[in-house]
């Protein structure tokens, strides 16, 4: 299938690694061309050099907590490449620990930065793309389910998931389309933290597989691809939807 990528725009955040890097890879190996962000220098060098250079990447350093974090990235898009035909907005986890365990300041942080930073970069990507153009909000399969010790994400999650159904309604009319993505346990670095936490990481990670139709964690690329098929052309009639990418493990209809 042709995704019809070639030489579309788009800018990713949280893209050094995991989830947004695997589906910048994606998205280039197909034609597209990237803007990616994340908080490190050095690793959004490192990400830019791998996936081809300004040919087809270019990186920029920032904090989706940052206000001016999403007109820096449409500017550098516009300038680099003249165009932007959508975004994965994507953000690492918030603090491990239950709803009631983690303090104020933890709750505030990740608003701050998980909600807020991806509500403000979904309306300002919007409101400068053309028709046809697609937004991926990169969620949790919290959105549906609790997971057990994220209490943060818990909370955060779903309200994102909603958000990005009222956006969808309401650029729907200009053809932008808005769809969140549920990442499940894929094999990142976000997963091994979570796996050594737990002080048996094999353990862990046997049962969680064991929960998990296809027995496996998933592997980044299975997520990119997945999230380079929603944000191309070939999706144009899918928006306003949450799509699990988890190896069939939330049990819902």
């Amino acid at each position: 299938m042709d995704l019809g990528l070639t030489d579309r725009v788009y800018v990713l955040t949280g893209a050094s690694r995991g989830l947004g890097y695997a589906t910048a890879q994606c998205l280039v190996a197909d034609g597209a061309r990237v803007v990616l962000s994340a908080r490190h220098a050095d690793a959004v060098e490192a990400a830019v050099a791998s996936l081809g250079g300004p040919d087809r990447a270019v990186g920029v350093t920032a904090d989706l907590a940052d206000p001016t974090t999403p007109d820096r990235l449409l500017t550098t898009a516009q300038h680099h490449f003249g165009r932007v035909d959508g975004a994965l907005v994507s953000v690492g986890g918030p603090p491990a620990g239950s709803a009631a365990s983690v303090d104020d300041e933890q709750w505030r942080r990740s608003f701050e930065t998980v909600f807020l930073g991806s509500v403000r970069t979904v309306r300002t990507v919007a409101a400068a793309m053309p028709d046809g153009g697609a937004i991926a909000l990169v969620l949790s399969t919290s959105a549906r389910s609790p997971v057990p010790g994220l209490g943060i994400s818990n909370g955060l999650r779903p309200g994102l998931a909603g958000v990005a159904k009222d956006v969808a309604d309401e650029y729907g009319p200009r053809g932008v389309r808005v769809v969140g993505l549920l990442p499940g346990r894929i094999l990142t670095d976000r997963n091994r933290e979570l796996f050594a936490a737990s002080g048996d990481p094999e353990r862990a990670r046997t049962e969680v597989e064991a929960a998990i139709p296809l027995r496996r964690i998933g592997d980044p690329a299975e997520f990119g691809r997945v999230a380079a098929f929603v944000l191309s052309p070939a999706a144009s009639y899918l928006t306003g939807v949450t799509v699990p990418v988890d190896g069939g493990a939330l049990r819902g209809l």
